[in-house]
């Protein structure tokens, strides 16, 4: 690939200077304008450095200033795609002397949990290329167990989630939705991490805080598989026993975390981001998920005829539940058929589907956002959720020319509930606001993220430092200033389409 090098300096310039003479003569603006230069122009500058360096700024914006409170931001690792990885992790710090962990982001559920020494069935390698860290309480010096006195000994609040006594510890069971089960006691021990002051470029090295985890010690099912083994889940759920609840109780961030996924990586931020265009709809009470109320679902701008009283929640229904453990996207029974069947409608002139292994999919040969429509999830309080093909259909093989996508939505087992998981919330920018009780989408383009974190010196793994998340310095424009700047923009884009470059644009 060859390398483009910006060299039209003295165009630029000249053009420039002859537009602020303009500008002084119609409408006053100052003749005198101090510029500074982020690079020397005696060294050209390669465009994949510029674009980095916009990432950077673009990940500024990413901070709200109004939080008094720290952001906590972690590079993720992991893909939606089942061939691929299916889940999303992250790296903590845990114990003194501090030992990395590799954990499962996991919006569905609240208890975070490693695992232990010495530990039954517990996977001693992974697929990822990622090493396998049995967490050790007896060679951290602020490790402690949690005895069933202590008021942080929870108790149970979910049906998944049974916690009882055994020989003073306070124990757990979890079982999750896919028959796999960890048991253990819970301890306190530190969390170390980067913590960026909102409003600020400081940087709080070497913090930490006390937490309540779980030290597994039993695990079965899927938790046991090589090919997907972690040292264990970051429970991000909304009760008392998840991480962002405990951060938030000891006044280190907000009530609240994002997440902005794609395939390949993305970005996990405890505390408070500030995302443009984001639109929020308010969480519904449940059973400790984070449900939200689906009223109806379009293709093409037209609703289909669905009985809105399938995405109800009453006493044995959970509604739509937005899950990051989840991998695909799931559909109630009386949902899914419509919806199916109104996609393969839609592009019944070019394409013609077929069944594979129970899925409807469609061979194509040409772009798949060219031919199938765009999906709208529409929620209460006008919030729409907008569907790329990509994000609803799931790509499987290529042959002969032909592409193969699969419907990535499949039938619930559960009656009356619908989960949408990373298949549909990839590519966008995640907002759980706890204390609002609201949670908020953007399209981002999170893949920006992740080569943001991969081109950093350190490791993709670690905690984001200032200069990663929030590189660069936010460029404040009084309203008085906007026209000139606006049309000097424009005068700047022409001349460098004039040189030969083309403008790039962010989309959000």
């Amino acid at each position: 690939m060859s390398t483009v090098y910006i060299t039209a300096r003295n165009v630029v310039i000249s053009t420039l200077l002859g537009f602020v003479v303009l500008l002084q003569a119609v409408s006053g603006f100052p003749a005198i304008v101090t510029l500074e230069r982020a690079f020397s122009v005696k060294h050209r500058i390669k465009l994949s450095e510029l674009r980095y360096r916009d990432s950077l700024r673009h990940g500024r914006m990413l901070l709200k200033d109004t939080s008094p409170k720290g952001v906590i931001g972690f590079v993720a690792e992991g893909s939606y795609d089942l061939r691929v990885a299916g889940l999303y992790y992250t790296k903590v710090k845990l114990g003194t002397p501090s030992k990395d962990y590799y954990l499962q982001i996991d919006t569905g559920s609240d208890v975070s949990w490693v695992s232990c020494r010495p530990c039954n069935d517990c996977p001693t390698s992974s697929g990822f290329n990622i090493p396998i860290t049995l967490y050790d309480p007896s060679s951290s010096s602020t490790s402690s167990p949690i005895s069933c006195s202590d008021q942080r000994c929870p108790q149970a609040s979910q049906t998944y989630d049974s916690s009882s006594c055994l020989n003073n510890h306070c124990t757990y069971t979890i079982q999750y939705g896919d028959d796999s089960a960890t048991s253990g006691h819970y301890v306190s021990d530190l969390m170390h991490f980067k913590i960026i002051v909102s409003g600020t470029e400081t940087e709080l090295s070497n913090t930490s805080a006390s937490i309540v985890f779980g030290c597994g010690t039993i695990e079965s099912g899927v938790l046991t598989t090589p090919d997907s083994a972690l040292d264990g889940i970051l429970g991000l759920g909304q009760q008392g026993r998840s991480i962002i609840s405990q951060l938030s109780s000891q006044g280190i961030t907000p009530n609240s975390f994002a997440h902005c996924l794609a395939d390949g990586g993305g970005l996990l931020v405890i505390g408070q981001p500030m995302v443009p265009y984001i639109v929020f709809t308010p969480f519904v009470k449940s059973q400790g998920y984070y449900s939200i109320n689906l009223q109806s679902i379009s293709v093409n701008d037209k609703t289909l005829s669905i009985d809105p009283s399938v995405f109800a929640i009453n006493y044995d229904k959970a509604g739509t539940i937005v899950d990051s453990g989840t991998t695909l996207a799931y559909l109630t029974e009386e949902a899914y058929t419509p919806f199916v069947d109104a996609i393969t409608k839609s592009v019944s002139v070019s394409v013609q589907p077929h069944t594979s292994n129970g899925n409807t999919c469609y061979s194509i040969t040409s772009s798949v956002s060219n031919i199938f429509p765009i999906v709208s999830l529409n929620f209460a309080g006008g919030a729409s959720m907008h569907l790329r093909p990509q994000d609803y259909l799931s790509h499987q093989s290529s042959k002969s020319g032909a592409e193969v996508w699969c419907m990535g939505f499949q039938r619930s087992a559960q009656k009356g509930i619908t989960i949408l998981g990373d298949l549909v919330l990839k590519d966008k920018f995640i907002v759980y606001d706890l204390d609002a009780q609201r949670i908020g989408w953007a399209r981002y383009d999170c893949f920006s993220i992740v080569e943001v974190s991969s081109n950093s010196s350190s490791s993709s793994s670690e905690a984001l430092t200032p200069s990663q998340i929030s590189g660069g310095r936010s460029l404040g424009i009084r309203s008085h200033q906007q026209i000139p700047v606006i049309v000097i923009s424009s005068i700047i884009h022409l001349t460098m389409m004039f040189l030969g470059f083309q403008a790039t644009r962010m989309s959000l």
